[in-house]
């Protein structure tokens, strides 16, 4: 049994008698996982990477080290007025994952079913309820949501902001893209400073404001460029660092620690060695604890997750100088917002950008958005000239995976693009 799967045991063990020992010990055990980032980082990764790790695990520690200065937020919600409050984000799919990983997962989705929540609720947000009514998170400061992309969060913070009895702010993104849609938005941004301002007592800088937004602009157009050196480079990685990205590139987004990374990121790529094997675009979440995928892209040099479209669900096309206007044309425009084209469509350009050999279209359980679209997606990347597998599985859920299935049909993709390249 690996010290992952003895940590989950513990705090399995000690949930239902003791929430409070049972929270003490997983922050122990992610406490000397986060010094073992920064004293033996994994070789294989590189700097940016290994500086991602540590940044994500600050993270997640946040909420177990100070409650009362972070906030739950849904994954696409614009943090920088939060950051500006000196509150730290954090997302049910970015908890959950870490969750997965010490092997908790399990018995806090038992704990939702014993609340009544179905099995069809994304199994990120069950862990998260699981996790937050069994005790094991404490009180948050507040909650901020909006309804971008998932039919999830309108259940999962209300009910959390009802169960910790703290304030809420729901953001209400409309399905079409316009300039009054963004309009609509941009007002909700201006009250959410009014929120948090009175939650925090803290008082939100608007010159301030302006510079994180810049700074958000910067960073998202320096990732788009590493994507786009990414083409001919080869970067081992693992399972998880794509998905890294994507948590940080929506929840820190506009932070001097974000920037650096994406800095750092550019510097990587550019000293990288040529591209070897295969390039695959990764759509949705990635199973990172599968052995099946594990066995197929782990620092592999025959083929690498070179991207994940949920780090790349936005532009850079916005004004700074009109931060709340900004921050709402980012939510407005988002790629997984409105109709599946303009998330395919974004899939497309992003996985072209990155010299995508493949990609993968992972249907996680209960995300009705990616399940619904799965075939059209597949035809349309197919149409662009880009091979496209879709496989079903659950990115939190280990019950739900069949390793088997998933390891053939990787597998026979794989073979394909390599007897496509020998054709060509």
């Amino acid at each position: 049994m690996s010290a992952a799967e003895k940590l989950g045991k513990i705090v399995e063990n000690r949930l239902g008698s003791d929430p409070d020992k049972a929270r003490g010990w997983l922050r122990a055990g992610w406490e000397a996982e986060n010094v073992l980032f920064h004293i033996a980082p994994h070789r294989e990764l590189l700097p940016a990477d290994r500086y991602l790790q540590q940044l994500m695990m600050g993270t997640m520690l946040a909420p177990l080290r100070h409650p009362e200065e972070s906030a739950m937020v849904s994954i696409f919600v614009p943090c920088e007025l939060l950051q500006e409050a000196e509150l730290i984000p954090y997302s049910p799919e970015a908890f959950s994952c870490y969750l997965s990983a010490s092997f908790c997962e399990s018995c806090l989705i038992q704990k939702t079913e014993e609340t009544g929540i179905s099995d069809t609720l994304c199994s990120y947000h069950r862990t998260f309820l699981g996790a937050a009514e069994s005790g094991l998170l404490k009180a948050p400061k507040c909650v901020v949501y909006t309804n971008v992309t998932c039919d999830a969060n309108l259940l999962t913070f209300r009910r959390m902001a009802e169960h910790y009895g703290v304030p809420s702010f729901y953001l209400e993104v409309p399905m079409t893209v316009s300039e009054a849609s963004v309009d609509f938005v941009e007002k909700q941004m201006r009250d959410l400073k009014s929120f948090l301002e009175r939650t925090t007592g803290k008082t939100i800088s608007e010159s301030a404001l302006c510079d994180r937004v810049a700074r958000s602009k910067l960073s998202l157009e320096t990732f788009r460029l590493v994507q786009q050196k990414k083409a001919d480079k080869y970067i081992p990685t693992d399972l998880v660092t794509p998905f890294y990205s994507a948590l940080t590139g929506n929840l820190l987004l506009g932070s001097p620690e974000e920037e650096k990374y994406v800095e750092m990121a550019l510097g990587d790529v550019q000293r990288a060695e040529k591209k070897k094997g295969k390039h695959i675009y990764w759509m949705h979440t990635i199973p990172f604890y599968s052995d099946a995928v594990k066995e197929k892209f782990l620092f592999q040099e025959e083929a690498q997750i070179v991207g994940d479209e949920l780090s790349q669900v936005c532009t850079a096309d916005f004004d700074p100088e009109n931060p709340y206007r900004a921050m709402a044309k980012r939510l407005v425009t988002n790629a997984m917002n409105g109709p599946s084209r303009r998330r395919i469509d974004n899939g497309i350009r992003n996985a072209k950008d990155a010299g995508a050999d493949g990609v993968i279209w992972f249907n996680h359980w209960g995300c009705k958005h990616t399940l619904g679209t799965a075939e059209i997606a597949r035809r349309r990347f197919e149409e662009a000239g880009i091979p496209a597998l879709v496989i079903d599985g659950d990115g939190c859920d280990r019950s739900k995976e069949g390793e088997g299935q998933i390891s053939t049909r990787i597998g026979a993709f794989l073979e394909m693009l390599d007897r496509k390249e020998g054709r060509a």
